[in-house]
């Protein structure tokens, strides 16, 4: 016998900060000095040292590649003449980071491009990192780590992970650093935000001036802050912006309900205002019963030429209504009280989900619905 039930399935629903929970945080957690910025870095190189499971010979730039690179070692191979299979082609990428210095290392990431089966155990020969501007800056080899492998014989895989991709902690060394250019020549200095708003920007500009004492910052549109450096704050313009950073300040938000219905995880604002609004709610579950069986002849000797047994299926919908909906009146108007009360009477996350978008619609949501 068979069962199937059609229910909502009920999940995990997150309720983030009360509206009494509003605090000053620093400058520096809601966005960083213009200028700072991560540089991308790529380039293309050789993984050697695996046990047959590299790029097959089919590969013709794999087999292209380890020529040229025998190449310099005064070796003549024919790109047709290799075979090998412990080898395989990958791209490198790397992120420089703002203020980096010649000699620091970098971590990089190997991922293969070929049709190699696995990188464990392999190591990667001396490969050039180049930036947009075509300019080397990192030269990158090392022992590639993989969390995980990949076996197969006759047909049976044992798999863990991605075993064609892997990393080299530490395994690029800088070459050409990078200055960053924070201070601009009219010796202004501008502080952007991570999500730029109006109100946050004009609270920073007025809490940097109050800490101050001087009017130097201007809030120039949602997401710049342009802040003037003093004449003797100049020659010392690293504790300067260290004082910045450190200016505390209540970040401004807006009012937004997440709602993924893929995980049935609801996150809102404890002060997401609603309007007066009613809920009533009800449970509907439907099953759906299938009972599979087989007619057969009494006498299974003596039967006709067209006596068979034949398989019967006898199916039925069983319909359970709540005798009762819940009925639901928030008296303090936020999406954390509608939520907390659909709650208490049992209402499942998907439900809670349906409920809101319908708030939403009916116009009494005085907030972002963001459906993920």
């Amino acid at each position: 016998m068979k069962k199937y039930f059609l229910t909502f399935a009920t999940l995990i629903y997150m309720l983030i900060c009360n509206a009494s929970c509003a605090q000053e945080i620093r400058i520096k957690d809601i966005g960083k000095m213009s200028g700072w910025r991560e540089n991308a870095l790529t380039g293309y190189g050789l993984v050697t040292g695996l046990a047959g499971t590299g790029d097959s010979g089919h590969n013709k730039t794999t087999r292209q590649s380890i020529a040229n690179m025998l190449s310099r070692f005064d070796v003549s191979v024919v790109a047709d003449d290799v075979q090998s299979r412990n080898v395989a082609a990958v791209m490198v990428t790397a992120s420089l980071s703002p203020f980096a210095r010649v000699g620091e290392t970098l971590d990089v990431t190997v991922m293969s491009i070929g049709d190699a089966r696995s990188l464990v155990g392999g190591s990667l020969i001396l490969a050039p990192l180049k930036g947009p501007d075509g300019r080397v800056y990192a030269l990158a080899q090392g022992a590639v780590s993989v969390g995980g492998y990949k076996y197969d014989l006759n047909g049976n895989v044992v798999q863990k992970n991605h075993p064609t991709v892997g990393s080299v902690p530490g395994g690029a060394t800088i070459e050409i650093g990078v200055l960053s250019e924070v201070e601009s020549p009219q010796h202004t200095v501008t502080f952007v935000l991570s999500d730029p708003d109006y109100t946050t920007a004009t609270r920073v500009a007025s809490a940097i001036n109050a800490s101050l004492g001087q009017s130097v910052a201007l809030a120039q549109d949602a997401s710049g802050i342009e802040i003037k450096i003093p004449d003797n704050k100049r020659s010392r313009l690293t504790d300067f912006l260290t004082s910045i950073e450190n200016v505390k300040v209540e970040p401004d938000r807006r009012a937004k309900v997440v709602i993924n219905e893929r995980t049935g995880t609801i996150v809102s604002g404890g002060d997401v205002r609603i309007s007066k609004v009613s809920v009533s709610h009800g449970d509907l579950k439907v099953s759906i019963l299938t009972d599979n069986s087989a007619s057969q002849p009494l006498l299974v000797r003596n039967t006709g030429a067209d006596i068979r047994t034949v398989p019967l299926s006898n199916s039925w919908v069983d319909v359970d209504e709540a005798a009762e909906t819940g009925f639901v009146s928030p008296t303090n108007n936020t999406v954390a009280d509608l939520v907390q009360a659909l709650t208490r009477i049992k209402t499942n996350t998907r439900d809670i989900i349906s409920i809101l978008r319908a708030v939403k619609a009916a116009g009494a949501l005085h907030a972002e619905l963001v459906v993920q």
